[in-house]
C-alpha cells in the first residue's frame, strides 16, 4: 500500500545558515558587547515566519555536518518547520549566513512533497550555482504551475561574491527560465533590473508578468509595495513606519506572510499590507527568525501599536 504523500501549505526551499546578532542593538564587542547565533537563511526565515503565522512548513536545504548544522535542525523543530529534508554535507562545514545549501542535488529531491505543495517557494541565489541550479530547475518543472510557485528574485552578489554570477546577462536567462515556471515573483528593485532589465516599479511588474507569472510583487523600499495582478488587480501599499534596528530578515518575514495571505484567499491589498507589516515587525528587531511574528503582532502594526 502506498503512502499517502504529506501536503505542507509552504515548501521553501535554498538557503539555511548561521545569522550572528548582537545582543544590545549598537553596543560592539570591543566595547563589552556580545553577540549570539541564530537560524537565519531566506528559505529557513521564509518558512519560520509562515510556521508563526499558523502553517504547516517544510525546508529543503543542506547544512555542514557539524555542531551548527545540528543546531539549525534542532532550532527549525523548535519553531514548527519540518527539516527532513535538511541534509548535512559530510565533507562540508556550516558557514555563517550561508552556504552547503548550494549543494542540492537533482536525485535528492522529494518531488512528489514538493508537486503536492500548496505553496513552492525558490530564490535566484539557488540559480545562482550547480547542483543547486540544476535541482531548483528541476524543482520548478515538476511543479508544472501547479499550486501557487514563489519566486524570491533574491539577487546577492554583495554577500556571495563566490557563487554570484558576474554578468547579470547570465544570471537573467536562469532567471527568465525560471519565471516561466513560477506563478508569483516578489523582488526589490535592483533584483527585478536583474531580472527583467528594467526597475521603473510598474515597468518591472508588467515584464514579470510577459516573462509568465501571475502576480508581480515589486518592493520599493520607502516608497512601499506595488503588486500587480494578470486579471489586472492592482494593490499600491505605503510602508508601514518602524525605527529600523536590522532589517536583514525583513524580506523574508514580508514573504513568509505573503504566503499565509495567498494561503488565505485574501484580496491582493489586504495580503500585501499584511506582508508589510510583518517584515516592519522585523525591521524593529534585532534578530530574524528568533523575532519572525505572530499574527497578534501584525495586527497590532496594522492596527497602528507599535513593535
Amino acid at each position: 500500500m502506498v503512502e499517502p504523500v504529506q501536503q505542507f501549505d509552504v515548501i521553501s526551499m535554498g538557503r539555511i545558515g548561521i545569522d550572528l546578532h548582537p545582543h544590545r542593538a549598537g553596543v560592539p564587542r570591543a566595547r563589552g558587547g556580545s553577540s549570539g547565533r541564530f537560524l537565519g537563511g531566506s528559505a529557513a526565515d521564509v518558512a519560520v515566519t509562515a510556521a508563526r503565522l499558523g502553517r504547516s512548513t517544510a525546508v529543503i536545504s543542506r547544512t555542514g555536518a557539524d555542531s551548527f548544522g545540528a543546531y539549525l535542525h534542532q532550532t527549525l523543530t523548535e519553531y514548527g518547520v519540518d527539516n527532513r529534508w535538511v541534509t548535512r554535507v559530510a565533507d562540508s562545514s556550516t558557514r555563517v549566513s550561508g552556504l552547503p545549501d548550494l549543494e542540492i542535488h537533482t536525485d535528492e529531491l522529494d518531488y512528489f512533497a514538493i508537486r503536492a505543495a500548496r505553496i513552492f517557494w525558490i530564490t535566484g541565489t539557488g540559480l545562482s550555482k550547480e547542483p543547486s541550479r540544476s535541482a531548483t530547475l528541476a524543482a520548478l518543472k515538476c511543479r508544472d504551475r501547479s499550486g501557487t510557485t514563489v519566486f524570491d528574485l533574491d539577487w546577492r552578489p554583495a554577500l556571495w561574491n563566490d557563487t554570484a554570477w558576474a554578468d547579470p546577462d547570465e544570471a537573467r536567462r536562469y532567471y527568465a527560465e525560471a519565471l516561466r515556471h513560477a506563478t508569483v515573483a516578489v523582488g526589490n528593485l535592483d533584483e527585478c533590473e536583474i531580472a527583467i532589465g528594467v526597475r521603473e516599479p510598474r515597468a518591472c511588474a508588467e515584464a514579470l508578468l510577459a516573462a509568465g507569472v501571475e502576480l508581480a510583487v515589486v518592493k520599493q523600499g520607502p516608497k512601499g509595495v506595488l503588486a500587480v495582478h494578470r486579471d489586472g488587480t492592482t494593490a499600491e501599499v505605503p510602508p508601514v513606519p518602524v525605527e529600523v534596528v536590522n532589517g536583514l530578515g525583513a524580506g523574508d518575514a514580508f514573504g513568509g506572510a505573503l504566503c499565509h495571505g495567498l494561503l488565505s484567499g485574501w484580496e491582493l491589498e489586504r495580503t500585501v499590507r499584511y506582508a508589510n507589516a510583518a517584515g516592519a515587525h522585523v525591521a524593529a528587531r534585532l534578530a530574524c527568525s528568533a523575532e519572525m511574528p505572530t499574527p497578534a503582532e501584525v495586527d497590532g502594526l496594522l492596527n497602528g501599536v507599535a513593535p
